[in-house]
């Protein structure tokens, strides 16, 4: 079955007949109001997968109300910067964006709890803890105060650990290092020596040419090789410990949803909940040709040795640890998560790990090519 038929169907007619069992269906869409919506993007329309979340949202909601619910998307700049969105929303400027919360840290670090934080839940994991782990009515509670409600749109899966100029061996590598970072990430890496830059994606590639950073990271192998990186800063760092995951999220003015029809508020957190899941399976399934292009390109990939890991590990806990004891939101939000990566990863490293390496080991012997005949 097609999948936007399949939100048509069983969302718009399960949500609206609550209440309305009298009436056939085709009467319900033709009661519900026509809407227009504004969503700006804190991504340019050239990182399709990314910029994509906002596509696929919006023609899920249109094409299951008959374009009564019309939601036109706007890429990063069009109506304000990327890294203006958040304020854009809360203001009313537009009803809704889509982003990552990691940007806005600077306001209060209870924002990345909604995209990524060092060392924390993998797509997996978030996605387990934010829909049955309470996780979105806890980060909801936050955002409301900012005049917002939030819900995931898109997951990136474990990103790469970036783009640097000169290999990095050791934590004294780091002394000085000038790098694109974004979230609480920036603040890890500053409290070992290195100097985090936010830039956005747009500007990173001239940065790194120009040698105005040392490194970037961006997201994984599509979207970097999108960019370009390859050609300023040959040395591709993995894993991005910063993040197992990013949660792309869409956020809407508290007002303007609060006003919407049940039916909308429904078929907003359905469409939502299916981009969620559409951006990663993209990612997956692009990201192994990427990685091997790339390679052919000049990528020399490089793992982050144990010392820069367990050096970065111990300062995330620290800071978590710090924040914590003075910002009560975040505590709340992050006791919740750090007690689910505890057991999350307890049961992946069980069956899933277990066939994983397996898998991998014979990906390595070359054993899992495809048959001929």
């Amino acid at each position: 079955m097609d999948r936007r038929s399949f939100i048509r169907n069983s969302t718009i007619g399960a949500a609206a007949a609550v209440g309305t069992s009298g009436l056939a269906a085709p009467a319900i869409a033709q009661a519900l109001p026509k809407l227009k919506w504004r969503c700006t993007s804190s991504f340019p329309k050239s990182l399709d997968t990314i910029y994509g979340g906002a596509d696929d949202l919006a023609k899920y909601v249109r094409e299951a109300t008959d374009g009564n619910f019309d939601i036109q998307v706007f890429a990063a700049g069009e109506i304000v910067p990327g890294l203006q969105v958040a304020d854009a929303v809360t203001q009313g400027t537009v009803e809704m964006c889509h982003t990552a919360s990691y940007y806005f840290v600077g306001k209060d670090p209870t924002w990345a709890l909604g995209a990524a934080i060092p060392f924390g839940l993998n797509a997996r994991g978030m996605n387990a803890w934010f829909y049955y782990g309470n996780g979105i009515d806890l980060l909801n509670e936050f955002f409301a105060q900012q005049n917002l409600v939030y819900l995931p749109g898109g997951n990136s899966g474990t990103q790469m650990g970036g783009w640097f100029r000169k290999e990095i061996k050791t934590v004294a590598d780091l002394k000085g290092l000038k790098m694109r970072i974004g979230g609480l990430a920036g603040e890890v890496l500053s409290r070992m020596g290195a100097v985090p830059q936010q830039i956005a994606g747009g500007d990173i590639y001239p940065s790194l040419e120009r040698g105005t950073i040392d490194a970037a990271e961006w997201v994984g192998p599509y979207d970097d090789e999108k960019l370009g990186f390859v050609k300023v800063a040959p040395y591709y760092y993995y894993p991005g410990w910063w993040e197992g995951c990013v949660t792309l999220s869409f956020m809407i003015n508290k007002g303007s949803f609060d006003q919407l029809p049940e039916a909308y508020k429904s078929l907003l957190r359905t469409a939502a909940r299916a981009a969620n899941l559409e951006m990663l399976a993209e990612y997956d399934y692009k990201n192994p040709a990427a990685i091997a292009q790339l390679a052919a390109q000049g990528a020399q990939l490089r793992a982050f040795t144990p010392e820069i890991l367990e050096a970065s590990f111990e300062t995330s806990e620290d800071l978590y640890t710090e924040i914590s004891g003075k910002n009560p939101a975040f505590k709340k939000i992050y006791d919740s998560m750090a007690a689910f990566r505890n057991q999350t990863f307890l049961w992946q490293q069980v069956a899933e790990y277990g066939f994983d390496s397996f898998m991998m080991q014979k990906q390595r012997q070359g054993a899992l090519k495809a048959q001929t005949k």
